[in-house]
């Protein structure tokens, strides 16, 4: 049984799941490689495209399960505050430093 890790999701406050440890930590692996640290951010749709490349295939094998993956570090990094949401349309989101 894989190691799990609890998330949280900003558009639910208070609310946590529990996913895999160690896909979580390689998609943030990829965050943190690929993504911009300032405005004008990325895309939801660039963000799977940044991080797809860099993923560790042995977990991602043929990137599938990719964006799943990105939209649940995604919700849980922007609870807790490490990922900023831009007001804008689309919706862009870059880390924070």
């Amino acid at each position: 049984m894989p190691e799990l890790l609890q998330v949280e999701n900003v558009n639910h406050p208070g609310r946590t799941s529990r996913v895999n440890a160690a896909k979580y930590a390689e998609m943030k692996r990829a965050f943190d490689a690929s993504l911009p640290r300032s405005a004008p951010g990325a895309t939801q749709d660039d963000i799977r495209e940044l991080v797809k490349p860099i993923l560790c295939r042995k977990l991602f094998p043929g990137g599938k399960t990719c964006g799943w993956w990105a939209k649940t570090v995604q919700l849980d990094l922007e609870a807790k505050g490490t990922m900023v949401r831009e007001d804008c349309k689309p919706l862009r989101w870059h880390l924070t430093d």
